[in-house]
């Protein structure tokens, strides 16, 4: 294993001992080729530079209380990529393509997998992109695929707190049925700007509405939203929220835990009504809601400056599978070492 400084670990790139990648050029995927190399070489007017044809993944490797390194759910991740390389007109890889990628690529760069117990993880980071060289807008004839790793470090390093979240009117993160349901790069370029904007005025994440009439929650900065109230997992339904393999988790062990799940529009009317909110996805899990100002309204919704019992107990039961604490009841782990 490496000699690193787990415990100072942010949530950024290291380097690695190899990447998997496949080519897909006449007509058809190539075998996967494994190689050291962390660069590209690509046409200028490859049609990802000029068009947005791009999209991407995020999962995580961990390794368990019992030694035995994980991959959570990584099937469901290789089908959301499918979706968004249909919706780009991409060629689609199948899903044990992606599946040997990442099984690969972590087998490969045990040495980076950080400990059990450091609360750091190894993320995998699967992109593809349209590599043809042209001038119009059209569909790739060519693409690439790759999947490569880094460890990244505990999210809440000094454990699980509440954050402040802000409501902006000004941008939206999609357009009414565009991109938004899909893991493409312009969905989070279009979110710069109001997440610096929060940033700036002292917000962790900013929580966008539905571009159409500015009333329906949709996501949170790259999250998913949900609310507890009189027992029930409450997430936003729409046509431009990203179907969040976390939120798909949570939802399933709330309803183990007892409780009512509904997939719906929530009304920002709702927000007071709430006993618990929080933002869920890959890199952190849960990060529970403490308040939400609207920044149109100049209202603050307050959620407590402790995080919720429910959704600790969700925070808790998820961890606890990915790390191999309990037993894994719905299959969602892949023992890789």
């Amino acid at each position: 294993m490496e000699n690193i400084d787990w415990g100072s670990l942010g949530f950024n790139y290291m380097k690695t001992d190899c990447n998997a990648r496949y080519t897909y050029t006449d007509g058809k995927w190539s075998e996967m080729e494994i190689t050291d190399s962390e660069y590209i070489q690509m046409h200028m007017s490859a049609s990802c530079l000029h068009y947005g044809i791009e999209l991407f993944e995020g999962l995580k490797a961990y390794r368990g209380a019992d030694g035995k390194v994980r991959l959570f759910r990584v099937e469901e991740n290789a089908k959301r990529l499918q979706s968004s390389a249909k919706r780009l007109c991409l060629p689609v890889p199948t899903i044990d393509m992606v599946v040997k990628a990442c099984i690969e690529v972590v087998k490969r760069n045990e040495r980076f997998i950080p400990p059990y117990g450091t609360g750091a993880s190894f993320y995998l980071r699967p992109v593809m992109f349209g590599t043809t060289a042209g001038l119009g807008v059209k569909p790739a004839k060519d693409a690439l695929l790759i999947v490569y790793g880094s460890p990244v470090g505990a999210y809440f390093k000094g454990g699980i707190k509440p954050m402040k979240v802000a409501i902006d009117r000004e941008q939206d993160r999609a357009a009414p049925r565009g991109t938004g349901d899909v893991k493409v790069g312009g969905n989070y370029a279009a979110s710069l700007m109001s997440g610096e904007n929060a940033h700036e005025l002292g917000y962790s994440s900013v929580m966008y509405l539905d571009a159409t009439e500015h009333r329906y929650i949709e996501e949170c900065g790259a999250a998913n939203f949900f609310g507890i109230k009189d027992n029930t997992y409450v997430t936003p339904k729409s046509q431009s929220v990203l179907p969040s393999i976390t939120n798909k988790s949570l939802r399933q062990l709330a309803l183990d835990l007892g409780l009512k799940v509904e997939e719906r529009h929530i009304d920002i009317e709702e927000l007071p009504t709430f006993e618990e909110c929080g933002a869920c996805g890959t890199a952190a899990v849960i990060s529970p809601i403490g308040s939400i100002y609207d920044m149109d309204t100049k209202k603050t919704y307050s959620y407590g400056d402790e995080v919720g019992k429910i959704s600790l107990q969700l925070y808790n039961r998820l961890l606890d599978i990915q790390y191999g604490r309990i037993e894994d009841p719905h299959g969602w782990t892949t023992i890789v070492l």
